[in-house]
């Protein structure tokens, strides 16, 4: 599965919040879910048969929009041989603004997480409950619980948990032999061991370093053996490195992994919060010099350190809702530009007061990522939900940056 970047689901989780505030007269919003194992040809059939099923509804104006919506996807699944690797999602359809008018919407997402199975649904709302829970943080973290009987391997993304592999050991009990015999045991059983450990930390190594931005590594088990396995490092060593800590739990199996999250669960709360603490602690240091030592902040002095690539690290938060507007009357041409919350808002002419028709949306992340990736900069996004998050929007307008040199 794709991870997508810290920006792509910025723009995916600002295009649902959109989605979830239109509404449309009778039936006039297609919501339509593509699995990525559904052929494309399948969805295209389906859907012309739904247009001409349209043909029966009654009111001219709703079929005349059911209609110009399944046209429009159609037209867009050309573009497509096969589905993406998680599917597809379309919101189309005509929403209402007022004065009996309507304006035609068009949304097409490419989902985090695979589409779980294909739905067609036409109502007044979008039908969005499907893809809810894609928009919860997915942090991949890496799995392992382990004794000397088994050990197995999984993964953690987001609140799903995949096992990799279930490795049983052949590694033999104790006895109650003595003398010279004992020791020789005792060293077989040793080296048995250690080529459990090795094998369990060949797999792991193969799953988890194929794995882009994994967070960190829990350990767990329900003796030492954990603890041996850690410190005698037979983990990659950028792996090792990555090890958050051990836990004990009950049981090595796939039933482990479940009980490991449990008990890691208050220490994986704290990574993420810790990062965002460490950053605006480095942002506050800054402003706290008497010349503002390296922080910028700012919409326009942010944005022209980006340009002349001053800026280290652009820290974002997550709760900037902004966009720029490019508007053209379609009753008398006349053109303007606005800032404004989401795209929905109706702007009205200043010469003549017909709602005016959307040409170009700009948000201002996506301009501010843009300028970052230009001139080399880190993207840090900051959770509206912690203390330092609202902090950056309420003092900061959700933008602020780490200089690499002072700028006037």
């Amino acid at each position: 599965m794709t991870e997508l970047t810290d920006l792509q689901k910025y723009e995916f989780r600002r295009s649902l919040e959109e989605v979830r505030k239109l509404s449309g007269r009778g039936t006039e919003l297609i919501s339509l879910y593509i699995p990525p194992s559904r052929q494309i040809s399948d969805v295209s059939n389906y859907l012309k048969s739904e247009y001409s099923q349209s043909s029966n509804i009654k009111s001219s104006s709703t079929r005349k929009n059911v209609q110009a919506a399944i046209s429009s996807i159609l037209a867009r699944l050309k573009n497509f041989k096969q589905p993406p690797e998680n599917g597809l999602v379309f919101f189309v359809g005509h929403m209402t603004i007022g004065a009996d008018q309507t304006n035609m919407v068009q949304y097409f997402l490419e989902p985090p997480d695979p589409v779980p199975t294909f739905i067609y649904k036409c109502d007044s709302n979008f039908y969005t409950e499907p893809i809810e829970s894609m928009l919860e943080e997915k942090e991949t973290y890496g799995l392992i619980v382990i004794d000397r009987g088994e050990a197995t391997i999984g993964l953690l993304h987001g609140k799903r948990i995949i096992p990799v592999k279930n490795i049983p050991s052949l590694v033999p009990s104790k006895h109650g032999r003595g003398g010279q015999s004992a020791r020789r045991f005792e060293r077989l059983i040793e080296i048995a061991a250690h080529e459990f450990y090795k094998k369990v930390a060949d797999i792991a190594n193969e799953s988890f370093l194929s794995q882009k931005g994994m967070t960190s590594i829990l350990v767990g088990g329900p003796g030492p053996t954990k603890d041996y396995f850690v410190k005698g490092e037979y983990l990659h060593y950028e792996l090792q490195k990555k090890i958050l800590d051990t836990f004990d739990v009950g049981y090595t199996d796939e039933y482990g992994l479940k009980e490991l999250i449990e008990k890691a669960r208050e220490a994986l709360r704290s990574i993420d919060l810790m990062r965002e603490k460490d950053l605006m602690n480095k942002l506050f240091q800054e402003i706290r010099k008497p010349d503002g030592g390296l922080s910028i902040y700012g919409e326009e002095q942010v944005r022209n350190a980006l340009l002349i690539g001053a800026v280290d690290t652009l820290i974002l938060s997550e709760d900037i809702r902004r966009l720029k507007l490019d508007l053209t009357c379609p009753s008398c041409g006349s053109k303007k530009e606005t800032i404004a919350k989401d795209s929905t808002e109706n702007v009205k002419c200043d010469k003549c007061g017909a709602v005016m028709r959307t040409d170009t949306i700009q948000d201002l992340v996506g301009e501010m990522h843009k300028l970052a990736d230009d001139n080399n900069t880190k993207v840090e996004f900051i959770s509206g939900e912690s203390e330092e998050g609202g902090l950056l929007m309420k003092a900061f307008g959700g933008l602020a940056g780490i200089l690499r040199f002072r700028v006037n």
